[in-house]
């Protein structure tokens, strides 16, 4: 069996690559596996999804395999992935799972699973679920019958129960604050507009109307087009966009300018260290932030920790060294104080609780970060190994750095799931990065070509 597990659960193309039988099998190893610990009550687990059609097939199949080894389920319906996190932790089960596949178009789904508190998955862990899985289809796993057949209960106010918790946290109201919300036909149509309106701010949304085949569609994160047109149409402060999970909150300006997520981590960076409340004057993002991230943190006295690429690597560095505030650019951040994993909803609630406090535009405080332009090429290899190790590819790798110097940055890394070999280049200049990053890629186009 290859790999089933990516950086972010289990995806693939649903009915598909992600059938039923594949998402039951899963749900069964991840009872085993994270309830084993304790048999002295039925295990529990909360099960939600986002508005893709193929969410309710899916959850059927994880429901009815989760049942089946026993576990009672809490089915929470229609709601972000953060709200299933939080509410894995406030009903205190064993683990959480979500149907969602994030920013992907609607034809994909996938099985992002919470271990007790609502924490994402150590490797360790999630190989162990792989294992379970591949153990069960060789040899028939044992079957509670009568009562120990897990029940199904719906919850019904899970939404209101995960907003209050949200407005709950903003420390300064939204009152004259106008944002525009894309809530990519999504998870968030529903407790993003109202957790913004509840919090003070005027609130017009978009793109929130899921039918179950819209998620995604041209809109949310990857599509921020409409919401720049939005906000000027509308003569609003800022933009938020999510993507169809809503774990992700990226933001455009009054004018329309896009607000990355490493612009986002600067501000609250600077709020929280003014609050008292930025851990070691610490922000934790991954390798693919912008070396002006790094700039900016620096000269504000704040120390930058890097992680590999994906939020759970952020979320690991958070918790084992006790930080505040992480996450990537792509705009997942982590706010360990109030979430267990990247939340688009919150982030969007304190970044406009920030406007608030200080009565600066959304554009005047993301200035504090000025982003170098950034290069990236994918390259097409026969062996990523080959084609990111070879003595050639290093030599011409430290010739670039020492080119750059502290002016730019160079970052080789081999792609997890796909024969490429990602070339990221950052430099003054975008000549200047194209330049190095096309000399980097050649060498390793040489090193090991395309098949």
């Amino acid at each position: 069996m290859g790999r089933l597990f990516g950086t972010d659960g289990v995806r693939g193309r649903a009915n598909a690559d992600l059938t039923p039988e594949l998402a039951l099998a899963v749900a069964v190893a991840a009872a085993h596996t994270l309830a084993e610990t304790d048999r002295s009550h039925p295990p529990l687990a909360v099960v939600g999804r986002d508005t893709r059609a193929s969410g309710e097939m899916l959850e059927a199949a994880v429901v009815a395999g989760l049942t089946s080894a026993g576990a009672n389920v809490v089915r929470v319906g229609v709601l972000p992935t953060p709200a299933v996190a939080f509410l894995t932790a406030e009903a205190k089960a064993d683990l959480g799972v979500m149907l969602s596949a994030s920013h992907n178009p609607m034809p994909d789904n996938g099985i992002k699973l919470f271990a007790a508190g609502g924490h994402k998955l150590p490797d360790e862990i999630e190989m162990r679920i792989e294992a379970a899985v591949e153990a069960n289809a060789a040899t028939a796993w044992e079957r509670p019958t009568g009562a120990g057949v897990g029940r199904v209960h719906d919850l019904l106010d899970g939404a209101d129960h995960y907003v209050q918790h949200l407005v709950g946290t903003v420390p300064h109201r939204l009152d004259g604050i106008k944002v525009v919300v894309d809530c990519a036909n999504g998870a968030a149509a529903e407790v993003a507009p109202v957790a913004y309106r509840e919090a003070g701010a005027e609130v017009i949304a978009i793109h929130a109307e899921p039918d179950g085949l819209n998620i995604n569609d041209e809109c949310g994160s990857n599509h921020i087009e409409a919401l720049r047109a939005a906000v000027v149409e509308h003569g609003a402060h800022l933009g938020i966009a999510h993507d169809g999970d809503a774990d992700r909150c990226v933001a455009v300006t009054a004018d329309g300018d896009e607000v990355d997520g490493d612009q986002v981590m600067a501000i609250l960076a600077l709020a929280m260290r003014e609050a008292g409340e930025l851990t070691q004057d610490t922000l934790v993002a991954t390798v693919m932030s912008n070396l002006g991230l790094r700039l900016a943190m620096s000269a504000q006295g704040i120390r930058l920790v890097e992680t590999k690429v994906g939020d759970r690597y952020v979320l690991e560095e958070l918790r084992a060294s006790g930080l505040a505030l992480g996450g990537e650019q792509s705009g997942h951040i982590v706010m360990p104080a109030y979430a267990t994993t990247g939340d688009g909803v919150l982030t969007a609630l304190h970044l406009m609780s920030r406007m608030a406090e200080t009565g600066r535009s959304l554009a005047e405080l993301a200035s504090v970060v000025t982003k170098l332009p950034q290069v990236l090429i994918n390259v097409p290899v026969g062996d990523r190994t080959v084609g990111s190790a070879a003595p050639a590819v290093r030599a011409e790798v430290e010739l670039a750095e020492a080119e750059l110097g502290e002016t730019g940055r160079v970052l080789l890394r081999p792609s997890g799931t796909e024969p490429l070999v990602r070339v990221m280049v950052e430099a003054a200049t975008e000549s200047v990065a194209r330049s190095v990053a096309e000399r980097i890629a050649e060498q390793v186009r040489t090193a090991s070509p395309a098949g």
